[in-house]
């Protein structure tokens, strides 16, 4: 069955109005009529407040859909071509395929779903394409051929879904330390060893620490995106999804919370070491954390992602939407990387000839 679908209209004109990252504005792109955020507001609490749009069709017994098939699945109307959006359940904002309009899924966000926070886009898509460019100069052992014949066979703004943790970590940890002392006369070498048990007590406080939610994309992917800059999120408001595409969560605040204890658990365990010192040996014998104040918020962060096929193979690369950051692996020109280590190799054997020449 079809769903409500929100879609922002120029009331000058009656185009599509999308929201454009570098006036952080909505803006039409007929007439280039420019909009506040603001003033689009009103637009979310009239479609809660209208009832869906229902359009039922018997459907032909013998050409149902079989049970499960479809639990992944969604499907939305478009309402300027009428054209049927088809997507998985975890999509919250999309382009129709038929006519292209920005087409935002409001039933996707609809009570627990809705997120808290968004960090609108600062960079576009041109910014995206040269970003992968520059990713693919000074890479001596790239396939030459990877930089002519690859081409980005999709690149698309998406919102990514985001848990964000926010604690205390009250921090009780107790080291085994030695300082080890050596000298020597004509017939001995002495050494003496004195042990220590150290202890450190203390509480950090831990903001914002973010889990990816979604499971379409690799966490270390993410990760490697991060940091994003949290004082510049906004709250949640649909008109910034309008032009892009966002994923809800797929992946619920109680799976992701081992995350976020492994990523304060590290901190803290590394906090607390740097102020161990002047020993010659350390070891943790025993580490306490407790955690208080501990909630989580749900945010969406601006992520461009781009494809390319080469060779029969997919490579994925990512650009974070807000600072600039690209990450993506590359092919590995084999021929050149075993000219590069022959040549390194060759290089070390000539010093080691040299030096026992000198000799």
């Amino acid at each position: 069955m079809a769903q409500n679908v929100l879609e922002y209209k120029c009331p000058c004109c009656g185009g599509k109005i999308e929201f454009d990252s570098t006036l952080q504005k909505m803006k039409c792109p007929f007439c280039d009529t420019e909009f506040d955020v603001e003033t689009l507001k009103n637009y979310d609490s009239v479609l809660n407040d209208s009832s869906p749009t229902k359009m039922d069709w018997e459907m032909p017994q013998n050409n149902e859909w079989q049970q499960g098939e479809t639990d992944n699945m969604a499907v939305y109307s478009c309402h300027s071509c009428g054209g049927e959006i088809i997507c998985d359940k975890t999509t919250a904002a999309t382009h129709c395929p038929f006519c292209g309009n920005p087409v935002i899924m409001m039933g996707q966000f609809a009570g627990e779903l809705r997120p808290d926070l968004v960090i609108p886009f600062k960079l576009n898509k041109e910014a995206a394409v040269a970003a992968f460019k520059n990713h693919l100069q000074g890479k001596t052992l790239l396939p030459k051929a990877f930089k002519t014949d690859s081409h980005i066979e999709e690149i698309k703004g998406v919102y990514v879904p985001f848990w964000l943790f926010n604690s205390e970590a009250n921090a009780h940890i107790n080291y085994r330390a030695t300082k080890v002392r050596t000298w020597s006369d004509k017939n001995y070498i002495y050494t003496d060893t004195s042990y220590y048990s150290v202890v450190r007590k203390g509480s950090l406080q831990f903001e914002n620490i973010p889990v990816d939610s979604s499971s379409k994309i690799d966490n270390d992917i993410t990760e490697s995106l991060e940091p994003f800059d949290l004082s510049q999120a906004v709250d949640f408001q649909t008109a910034y999804l309008s032009g892009y595409l966002a994923d809800k969560y797929d992946v619920s605040q109680d799976k992701s919370v081992e995350r976020a204890n492994q990523r304060v658990y590290k901190s803290t365990e590394n906090e607390f070491n740097a102020t161990v010192t002047g020993y010659t040996t350390v070891s943790t014998e025993n580490v306490n954390i407790q955690l208080n104040n501990a909630k989580a918020k749900y945010a969406l962060f601006p992520v461009w992602i781009m494809t390319t096929r080469w060779n029969n193979q997919n490579y994925l690369f990512a650009m974070n939407g807000q600072t600039g950051k690209f990450v993506g692996n590359l092919p590995l020109d084999s021929g050149a990387f075993f000219k590069w280590l022959f040549g390194v190799a060759g290089a070390v054997a000539a010093v080691v000839m040299f030096f026992m020449w000198l000799i």
